[in-house]
């Protein structure tokens, strides 16, 4: 295998789609160092490991070689990116967005090589443009292609309002693209339209287009939505170690493949045996402490992460029961009993049906100070549930 196809590789890794794969090996095949852009809009203090899949992405690159280029939106986020949203959002404040920046500056280099990273911010060039210059770029672009984005459709379509300054977001980070003359830009799936954007501006300004790499969102700890703060379902970079850990091993085992794939830097071949001696029998906990290690180590150094588990603790100890416990009602709905799993999601001790089934699967979960199997059920009665080590109800099934 030649070095651009090793190459090739590591880059398509968790990929959702490149547009276009042959642009790039073209690319690679010059073996002049690429380079590769990420914009960022800072709308919130605190990066979680979703934002991370493609800060991994950028390190990838670097190990590679190539130039990394940590864009900055502080003007774009003070328009507000309205990728997803079904209503206008309100700008940031200049002091909000700048206090934000700085957050990330912090926060980045714990993955990124900080020798190896060019960070820029957009208004460096944004504010030089004059009003005739914003006229001009957004001639470039028409009202009826910009109602071909699925968000500005919906709304348009539901009679919700689009500002017009909406229209300039995709329009100004496609700008950022001729301004840098990147050769890749990475972005979320969700932000294919404006990524595009970047190639036809570039094309319009005599550029070669660059390269379109799209990297999947990352799904949050309840195993179905993106991950969230709004719905916390999410890990936090800045998370305690204790806590990270314990958010870690309460992710559904459903998940463990997906987040090894974007958020751990262990080769494939690795991921793959690991699968093996899942397969095999290991328990999916010790899978997850692994994952666990390595991202607690990445953020919080190597100590922490040897004692993330003493972090964590255990709240509840064997056959205590706290004096505060809450008291829950479930209703049997006119049956004669009920599943333990169905129990555990409608009394809130499980986030949802597929972790309830994997603390039962791996023997998480007592009723009476007593293990139960997955297929337990609980007629009506008064139950002391225990769920992991820090969730414990007085459950009243009737």
């Amino acid at each position: 295998m030649s070095s651009v196809d090793d190459a090739l590789d590591i880059i398509k890794r968790g990929a959702e789609e490149i547009l276009v794969e042959e642009e790039l090996v073209k690319k690679l095949k010059t073996g002049k160092p690429l380079r590769i852009k990420a914009g960022f809009d800072p709308t919130a203090p605190d990066l979680h490991l979703g934002h991370t899949v493609l800060l991994n992405k950028l390190r990838q690159f670097q190990e590679l070689g190539h130039e990394v280029i940590f864009l900055i939106g502080d003007f774009t986020g003070m328009i507000g990116d309205p990728t997803g949203k079904s209503a206008t959002r309100p700008p940031l404040t200049e002091e909000d967005v700048m206090a934000n920046a700085q957050t990330y500056q912090e926060q980045v280099f714990k993955i990124l090589d900080k020798e190896k990273t060019k960070i820029v911010f957009n208004s460096e060039w944004m504010a030089r443009l004059t009003a005739a210059d914003m006229i001009k770029l957004a001639g470039r672009q028409t009202v009826a292609r910009m109602l071909e984005r699925d968000d500005f459709k919906k709304r348009y379509k539901a009679e919700q309002s689009i500002s017009i300054h909406e229209f300039l977001y995709p329009l100004v980070q496609g700008y950022d693209s001729v301004e840098l003359r990147s050769d890749v830009e990475l972005g979320g799936t969700d932000q294919k339209f404006n990524l595009l954007m970047g190639r036809e501006l570039q094309k319009y300004y005599g550029q070669d287009p660059q390269i379109v790499l799209m990297m999947p969102l990352l799904e949050g700890l309840d195993g179905v939505n993106k991950m969230s703060k709004s719905l916390n379902n999410y890990v936090g970079i800045t998370d305690a170690p204790g806590e990270m850990y314990n958010k870690i091993l309460s992710m559904p085992d459903t998940l463990i493949w997906r987040y090894f794939e974007l958020l751990s830097f262990r080769s494939l071949q690795d991921i793959a045996q690991l699968k093996t001696e899942m397969e095999q029998g290991r328990n999916p906990k010790e899978i997850k402490i692994e994952l666990a290690h390595e991202l607690i180590a990445r953020f919080h150094g190597e100590e922490a992460a040897r004692n993330a588990d003493k972090a964590a603790g255990n709240v509840i100890k064997a056959g205590e029961v706290p004096d505060d416990i809450e008291a829950i009602n479930v209703s049997l709905n006119g049956q004669n009993d009920m599943p333990v799993s169905a129990i555990l999601n409608q009394s809130g001790l499980a986030a949802n049906s597929s972790q309830a089934r994997d603390m039962l699967k791996n023997g998480r979960v007592k009723v009476d100070h007593q293990v139960v199997e997955m297929q337990s059920r609980l007629a009506a009665g008064e139950y002391i549930i225990q769920a992991g080590k820090k969730r414990i109800a007085r459950i009243t099934v009737q």
